[in-house]
């Protein structure tokens, strides 16, 4: 699986960016399917996670209620959309796929996209 990710770029504090990650490969709809994000000096982090039917979500607790993922198997894309930004929210944004359950830990994921950077001014 190979992925791609979209969508980051400045916003102000208190707005909103989708970002995608779009997927290659025929097998998209078996993969559970995280976000992560890494700030600048800092570890890479979890942000939420989405099945591989989208019943199911998980969130970082500095996240909940701001941030919603979901995912569209006919086009191989999960969305990660990010409402009331603040500054600590700038980060390069990732995302990841693996078989599986829905995880936190980074290293559970066998697949990672790029990365898009998100920089919210305050």
């Amino acid at each position: 699986v190979q992925l791609q990710a979209s969508g980051g770029g400045l916003v102000q504090a208190g707005g909103s960016l989708r970002l995608s990650c779009a997927a290659s490969g025929r097998t998209f709809s078996s993969y559970c399917m995280g976000w992560f994000r890494q700030a600048p000096g800092k570890e890479r982090e979890f942000v939420g996670a989405i099945s591989w039917s989208g019943d199911s979500t998980y969130y970082a607790d500095f996240v909940k209620g701001r941030f919603t993922i979901s995912r569209d198997n006919a086009k191989n894309t999960v969305y990660l959309q990010m409402n009331a930004l603040k500054s600590e929210d700038t980060a390069v944004y990732f995302c990841a796929a693996r078989r599986g359950t829905i995880v936190e830990v980074s290293t559970l994921y066998n697949y990672w996209g790029q990365g898009t950077l998100v920089t919210v001014s305050s």
